[in-house]
């Protein structure tokens, strides 16, 4: 602001400047064609009665001749020529203007201009008093007044700045103030619908999205909790009831399988909730290599060839010949198996599983045909323990599709389920096809 105002300053001093000297030129040349005039008249003179051409105090005249003899003059100067020998021949070719910091008759600058007259030279001329006194009241209005504008112009501003800042001190504090347990908490928004409000307005969404993120991860935590204390009371029952009376050999080893397998479903269940956890890390958690989609997707039937069998099912793959995908084959398999799994449990009829090549990606289908899933439930079919059936009278915990997609998605990929129009379940994972060279990611 400072420079601003001296800024402004200077350019109104230039202006005055130039405004005065301009009507001071048009002045002089008023009297320089007046004095011209005289100059022919063999009777006229510059003193006596002509003297009201000028003003004795402040304006004066010569003419002069060629050689710089004065011809004719005013009072204040008749002693000496007011040009140089230079000057007056530049002054016979045309309008000079002459500036004199002093002459001998006068004590301030002084201001010349000295235009041909026939054979002669029309010299005028005006004191500068007036004018430095007009720019010396300008400079000190400006000195007084230039840190009065600075004073008032800084406090407005800092007015205004705090004025537009105070709804961000009170988002700074109501932000201060939430807390983790505190559910529904906002920012105030301000009614003025500008960048402030825009700011408070996007802080808000993400208060809700964090919100939502840390309810999802306290389900997680409980659901976690229930399916893991389910198996470790069915488990603990068992020992319990092989500890309570002496038992015969089959018995115990028939409570000691019970037990077995009691601990293959929680160790099932802790690697699913660590594939999970490490999904929702941003760092690489997948060994990728070119595989053969026929060759996965027969490893996945032979894993369930028994299951279906005693399940009345069939299970059958389709793949063409020569197609790969570029993934974990490990994981994938886990993920399709979690898939081949839940249609075992809840679908119908056949089993069948597919790949078909799709824009630069490779699609591995299971399908089945049964009666597909609820419509309500395709949303969020890939939520961790999510289940279609509520009320888990058809047994699983709800990670068999959110395995799938987390894997499928730390390959840069997607999964994906809808009902067959037909009828059943149709639920796939699309992953780059072999020799792709699209970036993987370790994100969800």
């Amino acid at each position: 602001m400072a420079l601003v105002l001296a800024a402004l300053g200077g350019f109104l001093y230039a202006r005055l400047a130039g405004s005065l000297d301009r009507t001071l030129d048009q002045g002089l040349r008023a009297r320089a064609d007046d004095v011209a005039a005289l100059a022919g008249e063999e009777a006229a003179g510059l003193g006596g009665d002509a003297g009201r051409l000028v003003e004795a105090e402040e304006s004066f005249a010569q003419i002069l001749a060629a050689g710089g003899r004065i011809l004719d003059a005013t009072s204040r100067v008749e002693g000496a020529p007011l040009l140089s020998g230079t000057e007056l021949e530049r002054a016979r070719g045309g309008e000079l203007l002459v500036a004199r910091r002093e002459l001998p008759a006068f004590e301030e600058p002084v201001r010349l201009l000295a235009r041909p007259a026939g054979d002669a030279v029309a010299v005028v001329g005006a004191a500068l008093d007036d004018r430095d006194d007009a720019l010396a009241s300008l400079r000190t209005q400006l000195v007084l007044g230039g840190p009065i504008a600075l004073l008032l112009a800084a406090l407005a501003g800092y007015a205004l700045s705090a004025a537009a800042l105070r709804p961000v001190e009170s988002m700074r504090r109501r932000a201060e103030a939430i807390s983790a347990g505190e559910a529904g908490a906002r920012l105030p928004v301000p009614p003025a619908g500008d960048e402030i409000a825009r700011l408070g307005t996007t802080l808000n969404d993400l208060l809700a999205r964090l919100e939502e993120a840390l309810a999802r991860e306290q389900r997680f935590v409980a659901d976690a909790s229930h399916e893991l204390r389910t198996p470790l009371a069915l488990l603990k029952a068992e020992l319990e009831l092989a500890l309570r009376r002496p038992r015969s050999a089959a018995e115990l080893e028939q409570a000691v399988r019970s037990a077995a397998a009691e601990v293959d479903g929680l160790a099932r269940l802790a690697d699913d909730l660590l594939v999970l956890a490490r999904s929702a890390r941003d760092e690489p958690w997948l060994e990728p290599a070119t595989e053969d989609a026929r060759e996965l997707l027969g490893r996945v039937a032979a894993r369930f060839e028994r299951s279906a069998a005693e399940a009345g099912r069939e299970l059958h793959v389709d793949c063409p010949a020569g197609l790969s995908v570029l993934a974990d084959g490990a994981r994938v398999e886990q993920a399709l198996a979690s898939v081949v799994e839940n249609a075992l449990r809840h679908g119908g009829g056949a089993i069948e599983l597919t790949a078909v090549e799709h824009d630069g990606t490779v699609e591995l289908h299971v399908t089945d045909e049964g009666s597909g899933f609820p419509p309500s439930f395709l949303p969020r079919a890939f939520e961790r323990f999510s289940r279609a059936d509520e009320a888990r009278s058809r047994g699983g915990i709800g990670l068999g599709l959110a395995i799938a997609g987390a894997i499928a998605r730390g390959h840069g990929g997607v999964a994906a389920a809808a009902n067959r129009p037909g009828g059943g379940a149709d639920v796939w994972l699309a992953l780059p096809a072999g020799g792709s060279h699209r970036p993987l990611t370790g994100g969800t």
